[in-house]
């Protein structure tokens, strides 16, 4: 590391310390790229800690956390006609779940001392439970909120209000209900534009497909 100064235990310090940040900010561009991540991290931090401020943590699993994005990118389409986190949904067997977040979180799951979400979340695995909970390492705060917009903002109450109190089954049940998944096989990637086929959508087809391709 030539650019750093090498004299002097207070300089190696300064070093070690700035060259450890720059390893933390390039693992996390790594990570990130590998999942295909069209959010920024701040951002999903806070959704994931907006929902686990509002809704009930007892049932706060993985599946719940992966039906909540669900709602929340497909009722942002249906109002706005632009989903929030752009990322890939797919057809599986306990409803639709957003594939790059799926896998940051699984990977927090498996190693949660090197996940970009270290600092954000823990999944813990009680005895005698089947459900992965997510425990947040703080609530949402005025900073979180800074990172979303006002109708993004307007949709995340929605999602809590409906599904706070809402177990794993209950939400799952309700995505099955959806046009998304119902229209789609297993394994299938979930377009956005058939929210157009959902009685509650607001836009058409042509405005959720040109909003829900921009990166």
């Amino acid at each position: 590391m030539g650019y750093f100064r090498q004299s002097g235990s207070r300089e190696r310090t300064i070093e070690f310390i700035l060259l450890g940040l720059f390893c933390f900010k390039e693992h996390i561009k790594s990570e990130l790229k590998q999942y295909s991540m069209k959010i920024s991290l701040p951002k999903l931090k806070a959704i994931i800690l907006y929902f686990y401020t509002y809704t009930d943590p007892r049932f706060l699993g993985k599946v719940k956390l992966m039906k909540l994005f669900y709602f929340l990118d497909f009722m942002h389409v249906k109002n706005y006609g632009a989903p929030v986190t752009y990322d890939t949904y797919v057809n599986l067997e306990h409803g639709p779940i957003p594939s790059a977040i799926k896998n940051l979180i699984d990977s927090a799951d498996d190693d949660i001392d090197n996940s970009v979400l270290a600092d954000a979340l823990k999944i813990v695995r009680s005895e005698g439970e089947d459900i992965h909970r997510v425990e947040c390492l703080r609530k949402f705060t005025d900073g979180d909120e800074k990172c979303l917009s006002e109708n993004e903002l307007k949709i995340l109450k929605k999602v809590c209000l409906r599904f706070g109190e809402s177990n794993t089954k209950t939400i799952e049940d309700a995505a099955h209900k959806e046009a998304p998944w119902a229209k789609t096989k297993f394994l299938d990637t979930i377009p956005y534009a058939l929210a157009i086929e959902d009685k509650d959508c607001l836009v058409n087809a042509e405005t959720i497909k040109l909003l829900s391709e921009i990166e």
